[in-house]
């Protein structure tokens, strides 16, 4: 797949220092990146309801990640899936009466063109599921051959059985989330799994190939039978293949945690050895007005149509950035507005403030976005900044640009200025 294009990043004097983030296997700040490369996987989206406010923030979450490392001046390589073939995907598009392959690619363009608009940086490599899949197919065939997989009998009118994970095989599993058995299980339950399904070893073997049934899509698995590939392992071998095994960081919604993170790593280790990830980061969840937005409520807010509302996406991206990544918080009108009323008010600054202490506050972001992607921290240095430079006296006459602070705001906050 062809990632979206990538926005100009102005190069800046200097360099910024090494970015530690929370480690949720940990529950500690680490440094994200030892250098001088930085390997980054997010897990991309199941491309319908394309692009909610919770897609948003986890995205421009890693953006933050991925401009801090370049800033300091590593090589930063980032890997994006697609799951373009899943559970919920297929049952949207029967809901809608459309073909499940347009609707996924409707939302991919969707989103890729949001995503431009809030000025992301595209991934390096961006992996759907469906091209995956040949390469799936024979990792599940190699977990099977180590012992690590298990096949169940055939259902009726199935030719092949489905293929689990066995848990079992990996001594380290539950490293990720350090979950309870019991909230394991309700997890499973919730997000995609099936713990009472009879005939597995263990209720959270996770499925790794679904064998073919009438109707849905499949694809020649080799001595797996004809079928399509679980959710976990793909984002293993997507990572892996691109990436390598112990890349950098492993990001995504707190969502993820568990299971899809801890069953990928789980994955990951038993077919090359811990840790998969050197660093879990996770970005909180997004509300609307103090209530959970989901896609079962229908009350996703969608960056599409705050665009066509007329909204400028840097006044979105804005709007998020002034939460901390790793919090819950809610979107709410107000907080849209004080972002497009920052966005007039730093403008107003830079245009005047050419006298003012661009160096300070460009060393002052580097600080804030070093610890833990601090971006409320950051948007308080420049509210700080531009309060002082518009009431400069002589500063609406002083003609002179501050191009330094302009500069920095663009290529470590991604907003234009």
């Amino acid at each position: 797949m062809h990632p979206w294009s990538a926005p100009a990043v102005p190069q800046l004097p200097g360099r910024g220092g090494p970015v530690r983030v929370h480690d949720t296997s940990t529950g500690e700040l680490q440094v994200a990146a030892p250098g001088p490369k930085a390997r980054l996987y997010v897990c991309g989206i199941t491309p319908y309801d394309a692009t909610h406010l919770g897609h948003a923030a986890t995205y421009l979450a890693f953006d933050l990640l991925q401009r801090a490392w370049r800033d300091s001046g590593l090589q930063v390589r980032y890997a994006q899936n697609v799951t373009d073939v899943d559970d919920p995907l297929l049952e949207r598009a029967t809901r809608d009466g459309v073909d499940w392959r347009e609707l996924a690619a409707s939302q991919v363009d969707l989103f890729a063109s949001d995503m431009e608009a809030l000025r992301v940086l595209p991934p390096d490599a961006w992996v759907g599921a469906v091209e995956a899949i040949p390469r799936i197919a024979a990792t599940v065939r190699a977990m099977l051959a180590r012992g690590a997989a298990y096949t169940l009998a055939p259902e009726e009118g199935c030719e092949h059985g489905d293929v689990y994970a066995d848990l079992s095989a990996d001594p380290g599993f539950g490293a990720v989330a350090h979950l309870a058995r019991e909230q394991m299980l309700a997890l499973s339950a919730e997000r995609g799994g099936d713990p009472q399904r009879p005939g597995k070893r263990d209720p959270l073997d996770p499925l790794l190939w679904r064998a073919a049934r009438e109707g849905e899509p499949h694809w020649d698995g080799g001595t797996l039978g004809a079928g399509r590939p679980g959710w976990h392992v793909e984002c293993t071998v997507i990572a892996a293949d691109d990436l390598g095994s112990g890349f950098d960081v492993q990001g995504g919604g707190s969502d993820l945690a568990f299971p899809h993170h801890e069953m990928s790593a789980s994955h990951g280790a038993v077919l090359y050895g811990p840790p998969f990830a050197g660093v879990y980061a996770h970005a909180g969840m997004v509300g609307l007005d103090g209530e959970k937005m989901s896609k079962s409520k229908g009350n996703l807010v969608l960056v599409s149509r705050l665009r066509a509302a007329g909204v400028e996406p840097a006044a979105v991206r804005l709007a998020v950035l002034a939460h901390h990544y790793r919090s819950d918080w809610s979107w709410t009108q107000a907080g849209l507005d004080d972002a497009a009323e920052r966005l007039v008010r730093w403008r107003a600054a830079v245009a005047v403030g050419g006298d003012s202490e661009q160096d300070a506050v460009l060393a002052d972001l580097r600080a804030r976005l070093a610890d833990d992607l601090d971006a409320p921290g950051a948007l308080a240095v420049l509210d700080a900044w531009a309060s002082t430079a518009l009431a400069a006296p002589g500063g609406a006459e002083s003609g002179q640009r501050a191009d330094l602070v302009a500069d920095a705001v663009d290529a470590l906050l991604g907003i234009a200025l």
